[in-house]
């Protein structure tokens, strides 16, 4: 029988051995949070008449809006006794950031796989760090309700991936349930329709161990990870490793410099469900949020004053891409923004530092403006998209790999992309990787219509391909893609064939002028948009950039034309997303973005209705 929170008088110390913490591993869209919220469902964390949102763990506008996990969060719920804490990890590689530093705080994990599509490459990064941690593993099929499910296939694949990372052999004798998160059920065989959670429930009891450590040995608590309190500011949240913790205890906390500053704790949080309730005091193995201290930070540790046992750092992985992030230098500075000066954005990209590790921010030193670095295209565009809607109003420049040198040879980071694709589109997926200096690894004929093809490609020929790709699939392929490893430099790569349609002045665009220019390109905007001199509304059919006036008018007479006008008939302008701007654009121009707009902008001004070049 489950019991709620509430029921299981869980206020004090919890026994250690009654404590179980579990990481989630999935890629992403095979079904992680959509399990979460069942697990918490069935276990009576919530009232039978309480109204619950669906996915209660993506708490971000963004993690709802994309149907990603994009920031770990912390949950739990009790059956029989034992106090379950969820530690739900991003299933993308960009933000592998915070999965590394979580991780610390799980003993065990699940392994979420789609009954269909088997193990994704964005899988094998938080599995390898699991793994690395000698975690025990719990492989779930999901999505076992599938008509095109292949559970024995799919086992089979999860079985060579753990081979392939290296897991010993503890380990490789996994346990695995079969689920449909989204009805609801598992079991312990895949012809067999469960009828509720229970044999996950009890897996998790029975293979998970509980967290070790000694309540009579000095504190030791590594925070992983930052949440925060309008009220009492920043939180720290990590898992007691040893010792114990309550309120009004006065602590150190050891840095990651290897300094030591007093501190006092204030206030004491336990997760229950996807909330946080205030207790008294922790003991060994419990994840609690902490606060007392403003300015913590991800990796430090607290620790006991008198005989003080700092837990070594997390290593990082590096950052593999980076972007400047420039003050708005256009005509229409400062219309929408709130925040559009220099120390507004230092401010805020060094805020940013403290809670993402993976994130590495510094001051241009010839221009106004900072580059920022970090695990990909979209580990910045979410830091781009979220600063948007703070009301942020800045610049930012094409996205650039960050090269090695090893001796007098350059090195650049390689990707692994696997994509399915309809064997009719994939002659021309292969031309198109060709010419991104991608290199075939492997062909795998499905069973469908669908073709497997495994590339190893350079970073930089990953920019702009998903659109791309999508268009030339017509929207049936899928890709995914991890990063592999540094290579040797792959040579020269174009990024856009297409030149761009540049304003010639400021003006109002007129639906006459863009019926005349849309059969030179297709464009990006229609009728009745400010824009201003410099701007790009537009790509050009051909390799050259092109500056137009949209703001052009038909010329009015009173002489009367026998002949009828001609019908003025406007294609609908392309729609981009952020990401879409981001990779469409060159090396000499900037993506504008404000809270309420994003342009495009080149970075050279027009002179005598040419495009000036800086080089």
């Amino acid at each position: 029988m489950a019991l709620s929170p509430a029921e299981s008088n869980f206020m004090g110390l919890i026994k250690q051995e009654n404590i179980r913490n579990i990481a989630i591993i999935a890629h992403v869209d095979h079904g992680k949070t959509t399990l979460v919220d069942q697990l918490f469902r069935q276990s009576g964390t919530f009232r039978d008449n309480q109204i619950i949102a669906e996915r209660v763990m993506d708490s971000i506008d963004l993690e709802r809006e994309r149907g990603i996990t994009i920031a770990s969060k912390n949950g739990s719920f009790t059956y029989k006794g034992v106090w379950v804490n969820i530690i739900d990890t991003p299933g993308h590689a960009d933000f592998g950031g915070q999965v590394e530093r979580v991780l610390g705080m799980a003993d065990g994990a699940l392994l979420l796989v789609d009954a269909q599509e088997g193990p994704m490459p964005q899988t094998y990064f938080v599995l390898k760090k699991a793994l690395a941690r000698h975690l025990p593993i719990i492989v779930v099929i999901n999505k076992i309700d599938k008509k095109a499910a292949r559970p024995d296939w799919t086992i089979n694949q999860v079985f060579d991936l753990f081979v392939k990372l290296g897991a010993p052999d503890e380990i490789l004798d996994f346990p695995v349930i079969y689920a449909s998160a989204k009805d609801g059920f598992a079991s312990d065989e895949p012809v067999k329709e469960g009828t509720s959670m229970e044999p996950l429930y009890e897996k998790i009891i029975s293979h998970i161990p509980p967290p070790k450590g000694s309540p009579d040995a000095p504190l030791q608590m590594y925070v992983s990870s930052i949440d925060y309190s309008p009220y009492l500011g920043r939180l720290g949240i990590g898992k007691i490793t040893g010792g114990c913790l309550n309120i009004n205890k006065d602590i150190v906390v050891a840095r990651r410099d290897g300094s030591m500053v007093p501190a006092r704790i204030t206030k004491l949080y336990r997760f229950e469900g996807n909330q946080k309730v205030p207790i008294e005091e922790a003991g060994v193995g419990e994840i609690v949020a902490v606060a007392g201290m403003e300015e913590v930070t991800v990796g430090v540790t607290y620790t006991d004053p008198e005989n003080p046992c700092p837990l070594p750092p997390v290593v990082i992985d590096p950052p593999t891409l980076s972007m400047n992030f420039i003050p708005n230098g256009s005509p229409f500075a400062g219309r929408e923004g709130k925040f559009v000066t220099s120390r507004h954005l230092k401010d805020r990209l060094y805020r940013e530092t403290l809670s993402d590790v993976a994130l590495v921010v510094e001051e241009m030193p010839d221009s106004p403006g900072f580059k920022v670095s970090g695990r990909g295209e979209l580990h910045l565009s979410i830091l781009i998209e979220r600063m948007r809607r703070e009301g942020y109003e800045f610049q930012v420049t094409r996205p650039q790999v960050i090269m090695k040198m090893e001796g007098e040879k350059m090195l650049e980071p390689y990707e692994e992309l696997i994509i399915d694709v309809d064997k009719q589109y994939m002659g021309t997926v292969i031309e198109k990787l060709g010419s991104r200096k991608g290199r075939m690894m492997e062909m795998v004929q499905g069973e469908s219509i669908m073709t497997r093809l495994v590339f190893k490609i350079p970073t930089r020929g990953l920019l702009g391909f998903r659109s791309e790709f999508m268009t030339d699939t017509k929207g049936m392929g899928v890709m995914n893609y991890i990063f592999s490893g540094y290579g040797e430099y792959a040579g020269d790569m174009k990024n856009r064939r297409n030149g761009a349609i540049v304003v010639l002045e400021n003006c109002t665009t007129v639906a006459y002028a863009l019926f005349h220019l849309q059969d030179r390109g297709r464009l990006f905007m229609g009728p009745g948009v400010d824009v201003y001199k410099g701007q790009i509304i537009g790509e050009h059919s051909r390799d050259n950039d092109i500056v137009v006036n949209p703001g052009k008018g038909k010329k009015l007479t009173n002489i009367r034309a026998a002949g009828c006008d001609e019908n003025v008939v406007l294609t609908p302008p392309t729609e981009m997303s952020l990401e879409d701007y981001i990779a469409f654009i060159n090396d000499d121009e900037f993506v504008e973005v404000t809270p309420q707009s994003i342009r495009l902008r080149k970075r050279d001004p027009i002179i005598k209705g040419k495009v000036a070049s800086s080089d």
